[in-house]
């Protein structure tokens, strides 16, 4: 069976490579500035390069559109008359909508949809990595066949029922997720300072924060834009976490205790109280990965970004835990951050106390309040261009740490994973 890889950017290269290592034969194409690179890069291996996506569409009985969310359409419908009879078509998107929609719009009736998504980046191997398959329009036999190909990326695989299920589970797992990290980085931009350089991000908590948000501007900002603003379940969680963190913010500052510490434990009680598949992060590990060589005197930290994140689910009454099934490593780690917080009773205090009287985290607050606001409203108005934008602007602040950020919490991922 031959596969065929439209868009060998990052992750349609990492599939074509441990396609190609099991034996099929594999024929793959990408802009055509590009094709005398990837015929260079794939030299010596069962990966041809061919110059135009309709070649690759016609020589594939397997057809993996690995293009960004934002261009499948035009993509697809580019290469519809040339796919070959009977094929079975896949897509590597994050957000299955638009993806599905386009499949369905511009290919033959005759073909069979099998999608995929890929949980993590194209810094990882595919090998134990988990990967989403959703079955749209297959038989039983060719289901199987389909089957057989995403089995040979070694991958965890996890089959969802619908693509509906999945951009659902995506908006908690991904596009909210993203969101509060990227606020965090853009609050800390704004306010013209490195965390690691400030005491009150000088503990474990803050550790997993600083360096998942270093890990997500780390990549290219079209991978969190489609998954934002395409995702069509995005919109209700990022306006819910925006609420959340308003809500919560101004009982700080009008100090409304009562109403902050009985918000506080209803959302715990929701959360974190059941039957629940605890992650128990080691506190010693979140210790020991860090920015700076020297922590600086420890300050208390309101945490609001945590305290928002779990009063959102709350209120719209979505158990995290259960999404786990679709975990993301930014998504563990910040549901794993939220839960240690809130199961350390010493802590949480400390937290509550801090958000409601210490007048010396409120500059940083604002901040962060600030930041979500913008981001939610980008995320509002389907504002693409503006969301590339921002993020950009934030990942020039922190360029210099970028690759290191990213390469202590693939360190961190892979200790608190074990």
């Amino acid at each position: 069976m031959n596969i065929g890889i439209i868009g060998l950017g990052d992750m349609g290269s990492v599939c074509a490579r441990k396609w190609a290592s099991k034996g099929f034969t594999v024929f793959g194409s990408d802009l055509p500035e590009r094709y005398d690179l990837l015929t260079e890069q794939f030299e010596g291996t069962s990966v041809t390069i061919l110059e135009s996506s309709k070649a690759v569409a016609r020589k594939a009985d397997f057809l993996l559109y690995s293009v960004e969310a934002t261009n499948i359409g035009p993509v697809v419908a580019q290469t519809a008359d040339s796919v070959k009879y009977g094929c079975i078509i896949a897509g590597q998107t994050s957000v299955k909508t638009p993806e599905i929609a386009a499949f369905e719009k511009y290919l033959p009736s005759d073909v069979h949809i099998v999608t995929c998504h890929s949980l993590h980046g194209p810094a990882f191997a595919t090998e134990g990595q988990k990967l989403i398959v959703v079955r749209h329009r297959a038989t039983d036999a060719i289901y199987h066949q389909a089957m057989q190909i995403f089995e040979a990326l070694e991958s965890e695989i996890i089959e969802i029922a619908d693509y509906k299920m999945h951009d659902q589970i995506m908006a908690d797992t991904q596009a909210v997720t993203h969101m509060g990290f990227e606020s965090m980085g853009t609050a800390w931009k704004n306010a013209g300072f490195y965390p690691w350089d400030h005491g009150a991000y000088s503990n474990g908590i803050d550790n997993v924060k600083i360096l998942t948000t270093l890990r997500i501007f780390s990549y290219k900002a079209h991978v969190y834009a489609g998954l934002a603003i395409l995702n069509p379940y995005a919109r209700k969680q990022v306006r819910q976490y925006a609420k959340s963190e308003s809500e919560l913010f101004k009982m700080m500052i009008c100090e409304r205790e009562d109403s902050f510490r009985q918000r506080i434990k209803a959302a715990s009680e929701f959360v974190f109280h059941g039957l629940r598949d605890f992650i128990t992060l080691d506190p010693e590990i979140m210790k020991d990965f860090k920015m700076a060589e020297e922590a600086g005197s420890y300050m208390p930290n309101s945490h609001l970004s945590l305290l928002a994140m779990v009063d959102a689910w709350y209120q719209m009454r979505v158990n995290p835990y259960e999404n786990l099934i679709c975990q993301t490593p930014p998504f563990r780690l910040r549901l794993g951050i939220a839960e240690y917080l809130f199961k350390n009773e010493a802590l949480l205090e400390e937290t509550i106390q801090t958000a409601l009287y210490d007048k010396s985290i409120r500059a940083d607050d604002l901040e962060f309040h600030s930041a979500v606001r913008e981001w939610a409203s980008i995320i509002e108005y389907g504002d693409m261009n503006g969301y590339l934008s921002h993020f950009d602007q934030v990942k020039g602040f922190f360029a210099d740490r970028l690759q290191e950020g990213a390469r202590q919490s693939a360190r961190l991922i892979e200790k608190l994973t074990q």
